[in-house]
Order: C-alpha cells, then structure tokens, then sequence
C-alpha cells in the first residue's frame, strides 16, 4: 500500500512540475504572435494560468491528506480485525466448554437421581422388612453408603450447575464484547467509505 502511495505521490509531483515548467516556459514564435498587442489582453490570458497553479496545489494537498488518512486507516482496520476474531474464538471455547458442562451436568443429574431413587427403595425395604430378604444390618450399611453416595452426588451437581451458570454468564458477556467490537467495525468502515 505504502509503495502504491509513494509512486501516486510521485507521479503527482512530476505533474504538478511539469506544469509548473510549463507555465514558466518561454512562448514560442506562435504565441508570440498570437498575443494581442495591449498588454490588458496578455494580463487576461494570463490569469487563468496563474489560478490553476493554486488550485492544483489544494488538490495535491487534498490527496496527500486523504493518502495519510488510509496509511494510518489500513493498521487500525488490522487491529479491529484481529481483536474481532480472538473475540470469536474466546466465544466459542466458551460455547465448546458451556456444551461439555450441560452434558456433565446431565450425567450428573442422571447419577444423583439414580441414587435417590436407590435410597427411598433402601428405606422402603427398612419400614417393610420381609424376612428372606437381605437382613436388617445389611440394609442399613447399604443405606449409609447410599447416602454418602448422594450428598457427593448431590455437591457435584451443584457445583456443575453453579459452574454452567457462570460460564453461560461469561459467554453472554464475551457476546456484548464480540457486538461492540463489530459496531466498531461497522463505524470504521463507513467512514472509510465516507471518504
């Protein structure tokens, strides 16, 4: 980009030269013989030379300004770029880490329900105890470690749902970021095609 801005510039200049010599040039025989012999008409003829030069020169002027404008434009389009897709992949090992969470969840919940289900059996067989079953002990060390089983069971589940909101949380979050950088993105290329 740099390259295509400095040979603009250059042929530019040669321009802006050329016409410059040009102007400042002797007239040749024909002109000479063309100018009016009061020197009013030589003024008239030339003033239209003379407000060309300025003109030229704001408009050079105009398009070095505009060519600094997209030289410092190109890095920021980059930067914005560049955070726009680490936001994207923030979002979605985010979205990837939330999806492992509600399976463990589910797994976690199939477990604990299981488990309860178990123990309200174990205490059906102890208030319902029929003799040729497992004894009266056996039920009771089975329901402890049901039980223990359970409140495990139980604290896993809650610490994975706690953990699902949080990062579902985190990846609503991260989605504002991702909309706010994009609405960046947005303005800055409007205003690039603004101009």
């Amino acid at each position: 980009m740099r390259r295509s801005i400095v040979v603009l510039s250059l042929t530019i200049s040669g321009v802006i030269i050329g016409l410059t010599i040009g102007a400042g040039a002797s007239p040749s025989g024909q002109q000479v013989r063309a100018a009016a012999p009061s020197t009013d008409q030589g003024r008239a003829a030339a003033a239209p030379s003379q407000d060309v030069l300025p003109a030229l020169l704001v408009e050079v002027r105009g398009l070095r300004a505009a060519m600094e404008r997209m030289a410092t434009a190109g890095p920021r389009v980059q930067l914005a770029l560049g955070r726009v897709q680490l936001q994207e992949q923030r979002i979605n090992t985010l979205i990837r880490r939330l999806e492992e969470i509600r399976a463990s969840v589910v797994s976690a919940q199939g477990d604990y329900d299981r488990l309860r289900d178990d123990s309200r059996d174990i205490e059906d067989g102890l208030r319902n105890f029929q003799p040729g079953g497992p004894s009266l002990e056996q039920l009771k060390a089975h329901q402890t470690g049901v039980s223990r089983e359970l409140g495990a069971a139980a604290s896993r589940l809650q610490r994975l749902t706690a953990e699902e909101a949080s990062t579902a949380s985190d990846v609503t979050v991260e989605q504002g970021r991702w909309t706010e950088l994009n609405q960046r993105m947005e303005a800055l290329e409007s205003a690039l095609g603004g101009r």
